[in-house]
């Protein structure tokens, strides 16, 4: 079916086995991406949850940075959870030594903003553009958006914080939606692929 887009998901580390189940169940033909040639193979691509600081580093690492940046430049949908969500900030509060963004998202965000791993915890997110009321989201050291500027849309807030935003074909949540098998917000980012395909 040529209107099923091809979707990668960065597959450098963080839960990716998960956001391709997701992927495959919003109708997409989903893959791990590695490399620069497997993302020029793709229509949209998801940057999974992780480790910000170590993401970013591998993807300078396997040369995927600069790549990544271009098409997002070039327009290509993007959805990043979490870890994700920090890689497409234009800008980190307090980044670690080292640590670049893909940006694409005229945001301003703050690692581990929720607190450390054993203060994770899960919440009804209501999220604007999503149908059947809230998603459950999953929040793992999660980052929040301090501010977001004139091209950002904020879509969900939590708890006063700002923890989904999207700014034309770019998507990013604070929270795991891939973890609870609601796959719905893959399902509208699967929509913005087709809608630039």
């Amino acid at each position: 079916m040529s209107d099923t887009p091809v979707i990668g998901v960065l597959a450098l580390q963080g839960d990716v086995r998960e956001h391709l189940i997701a992927l495959a169940s919003a109708d997409a033909l989903a893959r791990p991406v590695r490399r620069p040639e497997e993302l020029a193979e793709v229509d949209g691509l998801v940057i999974p949850g992780g480790e910000s600081t170590t993401m970013s580093k591998l993807a300078v690492l396997f040369g995927m940075m600069e790549p990544l940046r271009e098409r997002v430049r070039a327009g290509m949908p993007v959805y990043g959870t979490c870890a994700g969500m920090i890689l497409l900030a234009e800008k980190i509060l307090d980044p670690r030594s080292g640590q670049e963004t893909v940006g694409g998202i005229d945001m301003i965000v703050r690692r581990n903003a929720f607190g450390r791993q054993n203060e994770s915890f899960e919440a009804a997110v209501e999220v604007a553009g999503i149908e059947g009321g809230p998603v459950e989201g999953v929040f793992i050291r999660a980052p929040w958006v301090e501010s977001v500027g004139a091209g950002a849309e904020v879509i969900a807030e939590h708890g006063g914080h700002i923890v989904a935003v999207r700014q034309r074909s770019v998507l990013a949540t604070s929270f795991h939606p891939e973890l609870t098998g609601d796959h719905r917000m893959h399902a509208l980012f699967v929509d913005m692929v087709r809608a630039v395909k």
